[in-house]
């Protein structure tokens, strides 16, 4: 049996890690009493598997052309990054710091049982107070299991992995008082089943019962009503990804433990994903500031409590968002919003996770990206099996997303809504405006590096030497057409912005009788511009 790992069988090792994930999500989510009980875990693990097996799908599909298949080391490599870019939670952040140390000793080639030893000691690393009974404790034994059996390392690894998982309780009073298994080591050990699938082409025997013993009904009371676990804990989950140096994030860990509790740092190489429990979120923000440069922040407040109880609305809008300044906007108009950064779109489980953050009978899904429409549509199809009922209006552009959102009423029947929702979306044309990295051609012709170039429906239409030039030929070309509203949404990095607008706004209003303009603000992330016609 092969004790390492090629191309393929990481790929397969992904996809039934994220299939065990999808099945077991739930069951994992029900035992979630540590370190704070706000049952998302198996949610969590599941978000961190899929942005691990998207990056590794990646790089299959950038050999699509060629003749030769990714190389391993690529494969495990673009594994660890999803995973660390994607992690969610404490157990998907400790989750990610595991594959990272897999990714490092499969990258060289090495044993399995390798791998594991150093994905168990780089995961411990990685918190600042390592617990006993957790996923941890699951990492390590499954290690230790391997160790001991190296030419069948990744069998013993799974039942070492389950024999601790077992005796997690014993170990940690909350899981004892509860009756219930680790739930992140109750995760470990489906990802590590898939592992067993993948290696030996046969699926493992299932784990035992994850209640223990005849406190189930404790268990449950405890995760439905969110309490946190012990005696408290802090109110705010911060989470954020971060670039800075290992000096930095050194200052930065030592800042942070002051601040709060479960801990976690994980990554390297200049990128680390940092996760820490806090009462003053703010601050947990300010500490990363300080290090280097955080972004894809996410706090989330442990009053789960307050979010069981309240009472489910009729219906929500959740709207996909490419910039910061968007994202506020759109929320302040009572949407849930999903960021999408360049070269990071959401996965479906994100946009699962908003739809249901939104608690809504009915809930309208904006993409805003014709790449996204798959993601969507398959986020859509998880929802109504879950009894929210989704529409999916596929809006290819945020300005049309916007225009859907202006005539939204919640108070209209569903179906209506969703007619005047996607009629406003239709009937916007949109425009992008984005700088050329290298010389190509486009249906508007050659191309250089550093040309503006004016995309009208998705297909380059003006390329120009600025941007404001270049927009107003845009605009031109959109408004030849007709129109009565333009939607002019700026980036952060545009240059003299306000100046810009300006200039913008008025070549309309001197050029186009009758057509008002509105400027947002489309904050770090967006676009230079986005041109909404309608």
């Amino acid at each position: 049996m092969p004790q390492t790992l090629d191309a393929a069988a990481v790929r397969a090792w992904c996809s039934l890690a994220l299939e065990a994930l999808g099945r077991e999500r739930e069951e994992i989510d029900a035992i979630n009493v540590y370190p704070v009980a706000d049952g998302d875990t198996g949610t969590n693990l599941y978000l961190t598997v899929e942005s691990a097996a998207a990056a590794v799908e990646a790089v299959f599909a950038a050999h699509e052309t060629g003749t030769s298949a990714p190389a391993p080391a690529d494969v495990v490599r673009a594994m660890a990054h999803g995973a660390l870019i994607g992690a969610r939670g404490n157990s998907g952040t400790i989750l990610a710091q595991l594959l990272r140390g897999m990714s490092e000793r499969l990258g060289a080639g090495d044993h399995l049982a390798d791998a594991l030893r150093r994905a168990s000691g780089l995961a411990r690393e990685a918190v600042a107070h390592p617990v006993e009974g957790t996923i941890l404790t699951v990492a390590g034994a499954a290690a230790d299991a391997a160790e001991a059996s190296p030419d069948d390392a990744v069998r013993a690894a799974y039942e070492g992995a389950r024999a601790a998982l077992d005796a997690t309780p014993g170990q940690l009073a909350v899981l004892d008082r509860a009756g219930v298994v680790d739930a992140g080591g109750r995760g470990l050990l489906a990802v590590l089943g898939a592992l067993v699938e993948a290696v030996t082409g046969e699926a493992p025997g299932p784990p035992g019962p994850t209640h223990v013993h005849a406190a189930v009904a404790v268990a449950a009371g405890s995760v439905a009503g969110g309490e946190p676990c012990a005696d408290g804990g802090p109110a705010f989950e911060v989470i954020y990804l971060l670039e800075a140096d290992d000096a930095a994030v050194a200052r930065l860990r030592t800042r942070l433990d002051g601040l709060g509790d479960s801990l976690v740092v994980v990554g390297g190489d200049g990128l680390w994903n940092v996760h820490v429990h806090v009462d003053d979120a703010g601050a947990a923000v300010e500490a990363g500031v300080e290090a280097g440069r955080p972004y894809r922040i996410r706090i989330t407040h442990f009053d789960s409590a307050a979010a069981v109880s309240r009472e489910q609305v009729q219906r929500a809008v959740v709207v996909v968002v490419p910039g910061e300044g968007l994202a506020g906007l759109c929320a302040e108009a009572g949407a849930t919003t999903v960021l999408a950064r360049p070269g990071e779109p959401p996965a479906s489980g994100e946009l699962v996770d908003a739809i249901r953050r939104a608690h809504a009978r009915e809930v309208v899904l904006l993409p805003n990206s014709a790449d996204l429409r798959h993601t969507a549509a398959a986020a859509a199809e998880q929802a109504r099996t879950e009894g929210v009922r989704v529409a999916l209006i596929p809006t290819r552009a945020a300005v049309q997303g916007i225009a859907a959102l202006a005539v939204h009423e919640p108070d209209r029947r569903f179906d209506e809504d969703v007619v005047a929702m996607t009629a406003a979306a239709g009937a916007t044309r949109y425009a992008e405006l984005a700088v050329a990295e290298r010389q190509s051609w486009t249906t508007a012709g050659v191309c250089q590096a550093g040309d503006v170039l004016g995309l009208i429906d998705g297909d380059v239409a003006v390329i120009g030497a600025d941007l404001p030039g270049t927009a107003e030929a845009v605009l031109d070309r959109m408004l030849a057409a007709g129109g009565e509203l333009v939607t002019l949404i700026l980036g952060e990095d545009v240059p003299e912005g306000d100046a810009v607008a300006d200039r913008l706004e008025r070549h309309v209003r001197e050029g186009h009788l009758a057509v008002d303009t509105v400027v947002y603000r489309g904050g770090r992330g967006a676009s230079p511009l986005l041109i909404g016609v309608e």
